[in-house]
């Protein structure tokens, strides 16, 4: 598998879910296609921003020129940047704004920003006037690839991450991939891990091939537009095929169950990012497999090498702060949103792209590796 040498048009992945399919439209430049694209899906309607202060900073200005060029009446909501902006006090800010102007149910909410913005945004059209069309304008890798497609949105409670929230699918993505020249460091590694999860749940020759290139994505250009591609039609064709994670869908979780419970042990908070925490899920997924003999340790070991290479954490000893205990670890993996009748849901893995759903694991023995893990030098 190689990337294409150079991507003139945008790349167009569909979303097939009937009357409610929709376009993630790929490539650089895309922000200023948004009004054109918004009022052939919408003749008419008026459009709220719901963006965070850092992507204004750097976006807004661009999306309302983009909309006013199409004649398109806009307003915008600013919330704080953020994990802890997807919480009740937050969610009630922005309905009660979008309520105060004047939204109606022809109208629409554009999501500007990362998962953060994305799924608040989101679960606001969800509810407020019973159901709102939104766009997702996505900033960062992350939501790229992963949170803007699929039409899960929520916020988060204190019991655990996206708890509270709703199934409801955009109506458009657009996903400008210059955006992700402004994004730190950190940020894009974090949101690498969603993209090497896509080769390690169903694709073995792109997680290959992003062993090989992986420097080609952080750089840029086709390379990285390739990447999120790939990623987006994976989802997209799951998403299609088990919408409301009844069954498949289930596997994008993979690494999620870990992840999850160390990212909300370090108080969804700058100390652990989302991906940095599916990175260590995905790691601890590999090793638990590996311990249950269901896959050879040296393939558990090539996935933590790979992550490692890019710069992404792999032990959880190294959560800033301090790892939290396998007790504590434990009580929020029984918060988990897969856990059914008490039980525990996994993601497990047999080989590198062969993954499978079971609620067949013993929470002891879950306990037991965290705490061989969490004893590693």
């Amino acid at each position: 598998m190689t990337a294409p040498l150079r991507v003139k048009d945008p790349i167009l992945v569909n979303v097939p879910l009937a009357d409610r399919s929709y376009d993630i439209v790929i490539g650089s430049g895309q922000l200023s296609s948004l009004g054109r694209r918004i009022g052939a899906l919408r003749p008419g309607a008026k459009a709220a921003i719901v963006t965070d202060k850092t992507v204004a900073q750097h976006y807004l200005v661009a999306v309302e020129a983009a909309l006013a060029a199409a004649a398109i009446p806009t307003t915008s909501v600013t919330v704080p940047p953020g994990e802890a902006s997807k919480a009740f006090p937050i969610l009630e800010t922005v309905c009660e704004a979008l309520i105060a102007a004047r939204i109606e149910r022809n109208d629409l909410i554009i999501a500007l920003g990362g998962g953060v913005v994305g799924d608040l945004a989101g679960f606001a059209a969800a509810v407020v006037r019973r159901g709102l069309d939104y766009v997702q304008v996505p900033t960062t890798l992350l939501a790229q690839v992963d949170s803007s497609v699929g039409g899960k949105t929520a916020i988060d409670s204190r019991h655990g991450k996206n708890l509270i929230g709703a199934f409801h699918q955009p109506i458009l993505v657009v996903a400008d991939t210059a955006v992700l020249d402004t994004l730190p460091a950190r940020e894009f590694r974090a949101g690498y891990a969603e993209v090497a999860k896509y080769g390690l749940i169903g694709d073995a020759d792109f997680f290959a091939w992003l062993e090989a290139n992986w420097q080609q994505v952080f750089a840029g250009g086709a390379a990285r537009e390739h990447a999120i591609a790939v990623s987006c039609r994976m989802k997209a064709a799951i998403v299609a095929r088990d919408e409301r994670e009844t069954g498949e869908r289930a596997l994008l979780n993979l690494g999620h169950t870990f992840g999850h419970a160390l990212e909300a042990a370090a108080g969804f908070s700058d100390r652990l990012l989302h991906g940095e925490a599916i990175s260590l899920g995905l790691v601890l997924a590999f090793a638990f497999s590996a311990r249950l003999k269901l896959l050879p340790f040296d393939q558990a070991a090539r996935v933590e090498r790979h992550l490692a290479a890019v710069g992404l954490p792999t032990d959880v000893s190294s959560i800033a702060g301090g790892a939290p205990n396998a007790d504590r670890i434990m009580e929020l993996i029984a918060q988990d949103k897969k856990v059914k009748q008490g039980k525990l849901t996994f993601v497990l893995v047999r080989a590198i792209s062969d993954c499978f759903i079971t609620s067949d694991v013993d929470a002891t023995d879950v306990r037991a590796f965290l705490i061989e893990k969490l004893a590693e030098p």
